[in-house]
C-alpha cells in the first residue's frame, strides 16, 4: 500500500458507518500525509446498516479525525452511502445515487501541477514482457516528457542500464508522447525481463543517481500514534519505503546521540543495503515488524561508506 500510495494523488478514505474510526484509518491518513496527499474524499460505507443519528456521529469523528492529521476536516467532503446497495441495486438514494455523487465529488478535485520541464522519471511498479515485443516496464511518469526514440536510464539496486523507448501505452492506447501525470507502460529496447524490477527508476540520462547513504530529518511516531513502544539506539535495522521502492535500512545516530524516542524529529543518518534513487527532498516511510515507526525527508546525499554493517 505505501509505495503504490506515493504515485496517487487524492485518496478516498471509506468508513464503516457500524464502526467510525479505526487503528488503521488514522494509519492510512498518517501515510498519506506524510507522502503529501492534499486531497482526501470520505466516504462513509454501511449506510444501510446505520441510522442518521449514527452517520451524523461518524461524520463528525472522522471530521476531527482529519484535523489531527493536517486536514482541513470542515472542507474535506464526505458522502455516505452503501456500496452493497449499489452493487445489488437496490435503494438507489443510498446505492447507486451516492456512488455517482462520490465519483463527481473524485471529479471535482482541481489537478495538481504538473513538472514538465524537468528531467523525466518513472518509478517502475510493474514490469512484464510481451512475446515478439520486448520487456515493458509500467507506472506512473513523476515529472518531465517522454517520446518514442527517446534514450533512457535505469536505475535501482545496484544496477544501472541503457536502453531506447520503442513504445509508450497509456489504457491500450499507444501514444507518441508521455507526460508527468501520465500512467503509461514502456517498451525498453535490449532490456530483458530479469534486468529492471519494481522500484528501479527510468529517467532521463544523467538526470538521476543511486545512493545507499543520506542524511534525513525523520520524525518517529509515538505509541499513541501507532508507533513503537521503546526507544530507537545506533544501528537499528529498518525497512524504507520510497517512490516504489523499498530496502533494508541501519539507522546511524549522530555523535552524542544515544538513543530517538518515540515522539521525536531528529536529524540521522540512513545506510541502505542496496543503492536505490534518492535524492533531497525525497520523502519516506520506515516500517518494521508490518508496522509504521515513522516517516522523514531526505536532506543530503553521501558517498558509499562502504559494506559496513551489511558486511556482518
Amino acid at each position: 500500500m505505501i509505495t503504490g500510495a506515493n504515485q496517487m494523488e487524492c485518496a478516498i478514505i471509506v468508513v464503516a458507518a457500524t464502526d467510525g474510526t479505526m487503528p488503521q484509518t488514522r494509519e492510512h491518513l498518517l501515510l498519506a500525509k506524510q507522502i503529501g496527499i492534499e486531497n482526501i474524499v470520505v466516504f462513509i460505507n454501511k449506510a444501510d446498516a446505520a441510522d442518521a443519528e449514527m452517520l451524523e456521529l461518524v461524520e463528525l469523528e472522522i471530521r476531527d479525525t482529519l484535523k489531527q492529521y493536517g486536514y482541513d476536516g470542515d472542507k474535506v467532503p464526505v458522502v455516505s452511502g452503501s456500496a452493497l446497495c449499489a452493487l445489488e441495486d437496490k435503494n438507489p438514494e443510498i446505492g447507486r445515487n451516492k456512488i455517482v455523487e462520490l465519483l463527481k465529488v473524485i471529479d471535482s478535485v482541481p489537478m495538481p501541477k504538473r513538472d514538465l520541464d524537468k528531467p523525466f522519471l518513472l518509478p517502475v511498479e510493474q514490469v512484464f514482457s510481451i512475446t515478439g515485443r520486448g520487456t515493458v516496464a509500467t507506472g506512473r511518469i513523476e515529472r518531465g516528457k517522454i517520446k518514442l526514440q527517446d534514450q533512457v536510464e535505469i536505475i535501482g539496486y545496484d544496477k544501472m542500464l541503457k536502453s531506447t523507448i520503442t513504445g509508450i501505452e497509456m489504457f491500450k492506447q499507444m501514444m507518441d508522447v508521455g507526460e508527468a501525470g501520465d500512467q503509461v507502460g514502456l517498451l525498453l529496447r535490449g532490456v530483458k525481463r530479469d534486468d529492471i524490477r519494481r522500484g528501479m527508476a527510468v529517467c532521463a540520462p544523467r538526470s538521476a543517481a543511486m545512493h545507499n547513504f543520506v542524511e534525513a530529518q525523520i520524525y518517529m511516531l509515538s505509541k499513541k500514534e501507532g508507533g513503537r513502544q521503546k526507544p530507537f539506539t545506533n544501528n537499528f535495522q529498518l525497512q524504507i519505503f520510497s517512490k516504489s521502492w523499498d530496502c533494508p535500512a541501519f539507522l546511524l545516530l549522530k555523535e552524542g546521540q544515544e538513543l530517538i524516542m518515540p515522539g521525536e524529529d531528529v536529524g540521522i543518518s540512513l545506510h541502505l543495503q542496496k543503492k536505490v534513487f534518492l535524492e533531497p527532498g525525497q520523502r519516506f516511510t520506515m516500517r518494521c515488524g508490518g508496522a509504521t515507526m515513522g516517516y522523514g525527508v531526505v536532506a543530503k546525499v553521501l558517498p558509499d561508506p562502504g559494506p559496513g554493517k551489511w558486511a556482518e
